[in-house]
């Protein structure tokens, strides 16, 4: 993070320097990567999910047309996770870029 500390008789003072562009683009791109691993971590949700669905119609307790619409279902609410992710990145980049 670029900080340093100094210690000042029983307290240690951590001066936080402004940012500049440079780190307001690194912190972006940190950003970017939570973001990457959160749409990540949804899809392989999303994969265990209609996993779970296809092993309950190979055993006959959920008919095709079951698993069709809880398969449209869990893809319904992948899509809304995702969006839900994007949005709240594009809000955390202008916050980040805001002079």
């Amino acid at each position: 993070l670029g900080l340093n500390p100094a210690a000042e008789g029983q307290n240690v003072r951590v001066p936080i320097p402004p940012l500049n562009e440079e780190r307001r683009m690194e912190l972006v791109k940190v950003a970017h990567r939570y973001a990457e691993q959160a749409r990540v971590s949804v899809r392989n949700v999303r994969r265990d999910g209609m996993d779970a669905l296809k092993k309950m119609e190979k055993d006959g307790t959920l008919s095709q047309d079951q698993h069709r619409q809880h398969g449209q279902d869990v893809q319904t609410m992948t899509d809304e996770h995702i969006q839900r992710i994007d949005a709240f990145l594009v809000s955390k980049e202008k916050e980040i870029m805001l002079v």
